[in-house]
């Protein structure tokens, strides 16, 4: 005969949520040790700033679209095609060869520098600087393609030099990097964009740091693109301008200041938990820009401190998962193009953000995936989807993806005559890729 142990007797098999909480710090370190951890923390991290992006454009273009427009949707429709655009850019560069990634350099520069040529002499002007080039109907900022371009550009010269050890002297080092993004660099400040300017100085200093350029090589350089820096904002006065209104904003409360102040009061004003999506007084003709250049104020006004942590901290996963590539891959290309297209995201971030809270003077730069721009949106995240490739190039995350198989626009790659970097390309690896998908199936119903 069966007995029944009262309820109150039994022993409590459910698990308690000290103890789970106490298994999950446990087990954190192995979990973060995946073969994917870096390719879904890149593209966590992405998914939420775009989406974020999306929002916040929305929000903070509503009152300027409807004044010039008569639509208040005009700049969100803009920035939706954008990243229409982008998205299946980024889905495709994700699943590309890095043969690809690495004949793309050469072009990609050599068009970027036609396009920058083409605005320093057919550009548009605004607010004094000639940034924009109008091409069919469409207003492109070309320096935005430009980093792109130059990162894959150089971290493709270097890969070749170490592949082939050449590497040995400065000159090897320096040569042609340096002359290519010296053109650049002089191309992009004809047109007074000082924070471009220095991202590709950022990106430049990133590829010497990752190929291993001796410490006193890699500080003169850093010396002198600090040196170049001070000499481009004294030699314009509108940029020394720029600096004293950052040193004391209240100077000039209603010239030079007049924008960061607002800013500033914007990030005031949201507290820490904003005054809710919609609800920014800043936005209604006070702050400029506040879709582009100072949409991180409007999410610090609406969003508030809790906002303004979730993009920092979503630019930091976003920075670790890139550098994390950079660190566990094994081909010298994989390296420097993973660390400089990092540098690139997260380095503009950094000088976005701290133009925005007063910490840097202001230099005009988008937030990537966040401002509104489809000329900064679609290179950003055709960069986030060629990072998401390199990714899938580590040891660790090729034998995962080969154990899987390929997906249907790996199929589709491959019927157009394009192999994934992650699948197998001879039969005995088929096979046995094969073979480890239905061992994995077979786990799975266990």
């Amino acid at each position: 005969m069966a007995v029944t142990v009262p309820s109150a007797d039994r022993a409590d098999t459910r698990p308690r949520a000290g103890g789970s909480v106490q298994t999950l710090l446990r087990e954190f370190p192995q979990r973060l040790d995946r073969p994917l951890t870096s390719y879904y923390l890149i593209f966590g991290s992405s998914a939420l700033l775009i989406a974020l992006g999306l929002v916040m454009v929305l929000s903070s273009s509503m009152v300027d679209s409807y004044t010039e427009t008569g639509s208040a949707y005009s700049l969100f429709q803009k920035q939706m095609l954008a990243a229409a655009i982008g998205l299946p850019l980024m889905v495709v560069a994700s699943h590309l060869p890095l043969s690809v990634f690495r004949l793309l350099g050469y072009p990609a520069v050599l068009g970027s520098v036609a396009l920058l040529v083409l605005t320093v002499f057919q550009g548009q002007e605004y607010y004094g600087a000639t940034r924009w080039l109008e091409i069919g109907g469409l207003t492109i900022q070309a320096s935005e393609p430009a980093k792109l371009a130059f990162a894959l550009w150089g971290a493709n010269v270097l890969a070749r030099k170490d592949e082939m050890r050449q590497l040995l002297e400065w000159r090897q080092l320096l040569i042609p990097v340096l002359p290519g993004c010296g053109v650049l660099v002089i191309l992009v400040l004809l047109g007074s964009d000082l924070g471009t300017t220095f991202v590709l100085m950022a990106i430049f200093l990133a590829l010497l740091w990752v190929v291993g350029a001796p410490g006193r090589l890699f500080l003169g350089m850093f010396v002198l693109v600090v040196a170049l820096v001070g000499i481009m904002i004294a030699v314009e006065p509108f940029r020394m301008a720029r600096l004293m209104s950052f040193l004391d904003p209240e100077a000039d409360p209603t010239g030079s200041g007049f924008q960061l102040l607002h800013g500033l009061y914007a990030l005031g004003t949201g507290g820490v938990f904003g005054v809710g999506i919609g609800g920014s007084r800043e936005k209604w003709g006070f702050l400029p820009h506040p879709e582009s250049d100072f949409i991180f104020a409007i999410i610090g006004e609406e969003l508030g401190l809790i906002g303004t942590l979730l993009v920092v901290g979503l630019f930091g996963l976003l920075g670790y998962a890139g550098l994390r590539v950079a660190s566990r891959a094994r081909e010298p290309f994989v390296r420097l193009a993973a660390a400089s297209l990092t540098a690139w995201i997260v380095v503009q971030a950094l000088v976005n953000i701290g133009t925005v809270i007063g910490v840097l003077p202001i230099t005009g730069i988008p937030l990537p995936l966040v401002s509104a721009g489809g000329s900064s949106l679609i290179p950003t995240m055709l960069a986030l989807g060629i990072l998401l490739a390199l990714a899938k190039a580590e040891p660790d995350a090729r034998k995962a993806l080969a154990a899987r198989g390929p997906s249907r626009v790996q199929r589709a790659l491959s019927w157009l005559g394009l192999d994934n970097v992650g699948a197998p390309t001879t039969k005995a690896a088929r096979n046995q890729a094969t073979i480890g998908s239905q061992q994995a199936r077979r786990n799975r119903r266990r």
